[in-house]
């Protein structure tokens, strides 16, 4: 159960003002106190706004949080970056792959990356003529970015896709 209010403060001269936007408070299933501004002077829609977001967190949703607001270059930087951050080996590799995956999902909202539009990327690859192994590769950077969004506190990624990996090839021939 939430409330609706305008905040309260006292002026230099210490006199009670009140504002006029609608202010609404809800709780997590924590039970943890979440206020919000509605940025509206309106009581109606102060209400239809925190019955939103009760019915969010009825629902198991994060209230507040706007997935399709994410893009794919934020998710790629965060993963460069991380790998910056942790001196990853591989920083060249992944560049590399940030690179290919960018000419199909850079600007992209992540909401619509989804495994139909992965499948679509790999037929493509494979029409360049990439190896198996190196796509493998590429699909492993995007999921290692939607894992690293997903596990930010608070997550950027609501879902990750199922990215299947294509069987590899890459027999050694010959002994040395």
């Amino acid at each position: 159960m939430g409330s609706i209010y305008r905040r309260k403060w006292k002026d230099k001269d210490g006199n009670i003002k009140e504002g006029k936007i609608r202010w609404i408070k809800y709780y997590d299933r924590s039970g943890k106190p979440i206020r919000e501004s509605t940025g509206n002077t309106k009581d109606a829609d102060a209400k239809r706004l925190l019955r939103k977001r009760e019915g969010e967190i009825s629902e198991g949703k994060l209230p507040g949080i706007y997935f399709d607001r994410v893009r794919f270059d934020e998710l790629a930087e965060d993963f460069l970056t991380y790998y910056r951050i942790n001196n990853k080996k591989s920083l060249k590799r992944a560049e590399a792959s940030v690179g290919h995956l960018y000419e199909s999902f850079g600007g992209m909202r992540v909401t619509e990356i989804t495994t139909p539009r992965i499948n679509a990327y790999i037929h493509t690859r494979l029409s360049e003529g990439a190896e198996n192994a190196t796509i493998n590769r590429e699909l492993a950077a995007l999921k290692r970015m939607l894992n690293l969004g997903a596990t930010q506190t608070p997550p950027r990624v609501d879902r990750v896709p199922h990215i299947s990996m294509l069987r590899e090839n890459n027999v050694r021939k010959g002994l040395l």
